[in-house]
């Protein structure tokens, strides 16, 4: 029965939240920062590694769905409803992370990137530490030889899940902010020492790119230690 009862939520839940996803965020008005460097090279028809923290993955994937990226999924039960909404968007999900199945996943993305993929990339992992870079990021742009190119979000309004990321949605009808940063190039064949230069200044230019845009909706973090739907004071859009 419960086995019965997964394969029935399989088949409904992603088309709901695609279509609820859809509606909610054509209400917001997106303002983007900073993204001269992505578009000029994306109109080459080159592929990219788009970086981002796990707190924005929602909007990310949404925002970007044109791109159609290879994205790496949890192998878990839970990510199996995310493999099947990231299909509903025309993206690519590849299935594991650094605690389950992490090498295998990690060669079938590099394997896709050499392939003219776009690579969509949780850079903090699919369990954190939030804002945390881990090396998988890292790996993948010295293999294929792309660029990472971090970005991130905020909203004037937004809904906050507690999970261990704070999960953020931007509410209907805000203000949402993107900011891209300048590419991140790594070379090929790399040691440990330069891996961990690399994901110092991936974490870096990630974090600062946080700051900025939540900076900009006037808050500090996504959270500020709150949870459930936050409405700061109101402004001007």
């Amino acid at each position: 029965m419960a086995d019965f009862k997964y394969r029935c939520a399989l088949a409904i839940v992603p088309r709901l939240v695609y279509v609820l996803v859809r509606v909610w965020f054509f209400t917001c008005r997106v303002k983007v920062r900073g993204d001269d460097s992505f578009r000029e090279y994306v109109q080459t028809g080159n592929a990219i590694i788009g970086a981002f923290w796990h707190y924005s993955i929602v909007f990310i994937l949404y925002h970007f769905r044109m791109f159609r990226a290879a994205a790496m999924v949890s192998a878990s039960k839970d990510g199996e409803y995310i493999a099947r909404l990231l299909l509903l968007m025309g993206s690519t999900p590849v299935r594991g992370s650094s605690h389950r199945g992490g090498v295998k996943a990690l060669l079938a993305m590099v394997e896709l990137l050499r392939q003219g993929h776009n690579g969509a990339i949780v850079a903090d992992g699919s369990q954190g530490p939030a804002r945390q870079a881990q090396a998988g990021c890292i790996l993948m742009a010295s293999k294929s030889g792309l660029p990472i190119f971090p970005i991130a979000w905020a909203a004037r309004r937004v809904l906050i899940f507690n999970s261990w990321d704070r999960t953020a949605v931007p509410l209907p009808f805000t203000t949402i902010v993107v900011r891209h940063g300048e590419p991140l190039w790594v070379e090929p064949g790399i040691g440990a020492h330069q891996v961990e230069a690399c994901r110092l200044e991936l974490e870096g230019r990630l974090n600062r790119l946080y700051e900025a845009a939540w900076h900009e909706v006037g808050r500090k973090t996504h959270d500020d230690g709150r949870a459930g739907a936050d409405r700061p004071p109101p402004r001007s859009e």
